[in-house]
């Protein structure tokens, strides 16, 4: 079965394949690109080549992502939809702290939508934490999901965004989301060499709900398996003329209709090489290869979705 090449984020249909504005700032996601040229050219090109779903955050720099956004994309597309991130702040040394209180969510948004020069954002994913992130601060603890969810909502029904969304979430955490705020996404870790969130994504393709993928490659922290560095993928890769990332990502969207990617580079070539992944029809046999860790690829699920 040929994946479908659109899905729906809440009502608003986009290219499976998209762009995460996650890389474009300096190293550590702090500072300004290192060719503010090129990142600009990068975000002009993924338009250019059909990508109408970008993922950012005001926090990516901070104030870096949606600076370069605007100034290369500005005034939008009429289908582009732009979907930040709210939840977390950054510190003096690019660490990651929580910014979840009610207010501090609301003037998140606030800042995204002035930033990025619009009246709505597509979506905005509430970036969720341990609770033991806070360092003992009382200015970063942790705030009940209820209390969290319900501003989203006011925003919401405020009209500065269209839909909400969760991140790195439980699945508890993703069905209260969808019974308190009706999410239409859902941003977490999964893979090919990593599946253990599938029990959300199963979720999210009942649900009709977008599942956007981080570490679609596998985690970059060292140590921790790499889809690229796996022998069946490689072998994939090599007969079908593909690179192993390509693959790992092709996999992805045949895994699941409801599989939003945004792959996030600040290259022209690994730009163009992500969205060409689109164009990689992954066969059964392809598919039934793709072993990890001696356990065959679950079989790809019908749409649940008016997805085409």
């Amino acid at each position: 079965m040929t994946p479908p090449l659109t899905f729906l984020l809440g009502d608003l249909p986009v290219h499976r394949v998209g762009y995460g504005a996650m890389q474009l700032p300096g190293p550590g996601v702090m500072g300004p690109p290192r060719d503010r040229g090129t990142a600009i050219a990068v975000l002009r090109r993924a338009v250019e080549l059909g990508v109408n779903h970008i993922d950012t955050a005001q926090f990516y720099g901070p104030d870096v992502a949606n600076e370069l956004i605007r100034a290369a994309l500005h005034p939008y597309p009429d289908d582009l939809v732009l979907v930040s991130k709210v939840g977390a702040i950054r510190d003096a040394r690019g660490g990651w702290l929580p910014a979840q209180r009610p207010d501090q969510l609301r003037s998140a948004v606030e800042d995204n939508l002035r930033s990025l020069g619009v009246e709505q954002l597509g979506a905005v994913n509430l970036r969720l934490h341990d609770g033991d992130d806070d360092g003992g601060d009382p200015e970063h603890q942790s705030v009940a999901l209820e209390d969290q969810l319900a501003e989203m909502v006011a925003l919401r029904d405020e009209g500065k965004i269209a839909g909400i969304g969760i991140s790195t979430a439980t699945l508890d955490q993703v069905q209260q989301a969808i019974d308190q705020a009706g999410i239409v996404c859902v941003q977490n870790a999964f893979s090919l060499v990593d599946t253990s969130d599938a029990d959300v994504l199963d979720l999210c393709g009942e649900r009709g709900i977008a599942y956007v993928p981080y570490f679609p490659l596998g985690s970059a922290f060292p140590g921790t398996p790499k889809v690229v560095d796996d022998p069946a993928v490689q072998a994939v890769a090599a007969r079908r003329g593909a690179t192993p990332a390509q693959v790992g990502l092709a996999w992805l969207l045949a895994h699941r209709p409801n599989v939003l990617l945004i792959p996030g580079t600040s290259s022209l070539a690994h730009l163009e090489e992500n969205l060409a992944v689109a164009d990689l029809q992954l066969s059964p046999e392809d598919i039934e290869n793709l072993v990890v860790g001696g356990h065959p690829s679950p079989a790809v699920a019908e749409p649940t979705q008016d997805a085409t």
